[in-house]
C-alpha cells in the first residue's frame, strides 16, 4: 500500500522497526511516509473522545490507541474497512446483547 499522500511506496525496511506510519483517514487505514509524517496537518481523523490521531480501523470498527473509545465505521464511507455486520434478523435478545457487549457496540 502507497503513502496516502505522496503516492510513495514502501521498501523493504533495514533490520528494526518501519519508520512508515499507521493512521486512519475517512475511517480507513492509511500508510504514511517518513517524509510526509514531518508536515504538519495530514487531515487525518481524530477520536471523538480525546482528540488523537493514534487510531486503527479493523473489522468495521474505529478505535483510539490513547484512550481506547472504539466506535463503528460508517458503511461505504471507508473502502479500506469492511463494513460491519448487521444482526441477523430472528437473533435472539441474549446472543444480540452479548454480541453488543463483545464488538462495544452501544
Amino acid at each position: 500500500m502507497p503513502c496516502y499522500r505522496c503516492g510513495a511506496r514502501q521498501t523493504d525496511p533495514v533490520r528494526g522497526s518501519s519508520p512508515w506510519q499507521r493512521g486512519v483517514r475517512a475511517e480507513s487505514q492509511v500508510l504514511i511516509c517518513p517524509d510526509c509524517q514531518r508536515l504538519h496537518d495530514l487531515d487525518l481523523d481524530h477520536c471523538g473522545t480525546c482528540g488523537s490521531t493514534a487510531l486503527i480501523c479493523r473489522l468495521g470498527e474505529v478505535e483510539c490507541r490513547s484512550c481506547g473509545s472504539v466506535w463503528m465505521a460508517r458503511a461505504g464511507k471507508a473502502p479500506g474497512c469492511p463494513p460491519a455486520m448487521e444482526t441477523p434478523p430472528g437473533l435472539s435478545a441474549e446472543v444480540e446483547a452479548a454480541l453488543n457487549r463483545v464488538l462495544g457496540r452501544a
